[in-house]
């Protein structure tokens, strides 16, 4: 029994030859015929990624919504992000998970809370299409959720489209009725959007949205009242942090960076980030001073968007925060860890996971560093090929906004 459970956790692979009996006592499946979008009465979304991902999935949700008026939509997230999605309109109701499992035995006990949430909230609900919108590598196994949910019919991305996802995915195919093989190089919000493309709908607006509740607003009106932090000309907005310590540009130069923009056009800074990350702002803010006020790990994600809605502009890492920036309408500065010599197609390269509309900036180190990859990027578990990006490079950015 032990080296089973030790198969299935070492290899993805594996767990088809022991689960495979569970596919067939999970819900009536349909093979990969045709159907019409507009005879779907309820959905899916299966979307257990970090928020960088789930925003960037704001304009498929409304576009989802447009091409089926009357349908219910369930959409799947990590608890951490069901606050973002609690407020949205193009959905009936948002479920979670916990996905942070820790261990040897890991996958196995994924597979256990997946069958858990569809046999407690899923197989009841009958949908008839499950979507998963992630193009990149499952690593969440949302291709599981959407088979064990009991959906008829379940659409998303071939493991094909990449050889990093075709390593890791091996036969995950088979866990879907419809699947896109869509290798070219797009943002992954249009890869998301694609999706409803080929599934027969039609997609006119491509924008991300953030849905701040008044209880939202009325949280940012008292904090910048009650410290006189002005909306809007005056007020920047900083990302330190990051899921990826590669792409985190350093604590000192946020701070060099604060100190200029508090002298030069008398701003505001205002910074967001996670609860890890609360000591880092504390840092950068006693280092900036009185005009600097450290929000990490004390906001709600929609909290930060209606922050973020009033300020001039956004300068950070590659981040949840950064994607926040871009859905709340704030112009963005992004410091980029991967080169302009890099893959485009790789995972951090802003081609594919860049801030998403016009008016952004994105700064990149020329090159890779030597003991990073030329060809692809950087692969330091450490802030490295990033801090080639000085704070003069970012000042001069700042200035083409301000």
């Amino acid at each position: 029994m032990e080296s089973a459970a030790a198969a299935i956790a070492n290899s993805p692979r594996a767990a088809f030859f022991f689960l495979e009996p569970l596919f067939y006592v999970t819900g009536k499946r349909s093979g990969a015929s045709a159907f019409q979008l507009s005879d779907i009465r309820r959905v899916l979304i299966v979307r257990p990624d970090e928020i960088g991902d789930v925003v960037m999935t704001s304009p498929f949700l409304r576009e989802l919504r447009k091409n089926l008026p009357n349908a219910s939509i369930t959409v799947v997230v990590k608890e951490s992000l069901r606050n973002y999605l609690e407020t949205c309109p193009y959905v009936n109701e948002v479920l979670s998970y916990d996905t942070s499992i820790q261990g040897r035995l890991a996958p196995l006990r994924r597979y256990g809370r997946i069958l858990r949430l569809g046999r407690r909230d899923l197989w009841k609900r009958s949908f008839d299409l499950a979507i998963v919108p992630r193009f990149d590598t499952d690593y969440y196994h949302g291709g599981f959720l959407a088979y064990f949910s009991g959906a008829r019919r379940r659409a998303g991305y071939s493991e094909q489209v990449s050889d990093r996802k075709r390593e890791y995915n091996t036969g995950w195919d088979r866990l879907y009725s419809h699947l896109l093989d869509d290798r070219s190089l797009k943002h992954e919000t249009q890869k998301s959007l694609d999706l409803i493309s080929f599934l027969g709908g039609v997609v006119q607006d491509g924008r991300l949205e953030v849905w701040a509740a008044p209880e939202d607003e009325a949280f940012v009106d008292e904090y910048f009242s009650s410290r006189g932090i002005p909306n809007g000309e005056k007020t920047v907005a900083f990302g330190i942090g990051t899921n990826s310590p590669n792409r985190m540009w350093s604590a000192s130069n946020f701070a060099q960076l604060g100190k200029w923009l508090s002298e030069r056009f008398d701003s505001h800074i205002v910074i967001l980030g996670s609860q890890e990350e609360e000591q880092i702002g504390r840092e950068v803010k006693t280092r900036i001073g009185d005009r600097a006020f450290n929000l990490a790990g004390k906001t709600t994600l929609r909290q930060a968007g209606a922050i973020l809605s009033r300020c001039r502009l956004f300068v950070g890492n590659d981040s949840g925060p950064m994607h926040l920036a871009a859905a709340a309408g704030a112009p963005v500065v992004e410091i980029s860890c991967h080169p302009k010599s890099g893959s485009p197609f790789h995972w951090n390269s802003p081609a594919r996971v860049g801030p998403w509309g016009k008016g952004h900036i994105i700064l990149q180190p020329e090159k890779a560093l030597d003991s990073c990859s030329a060809s692809e990027g950087c692969e330091a578990n450490f802030a490295h090929c990033i801090l080639q990006i000085s704070v003069e490079q970012v000042r001069e950015a700042v200035k083409q906004i301000l």
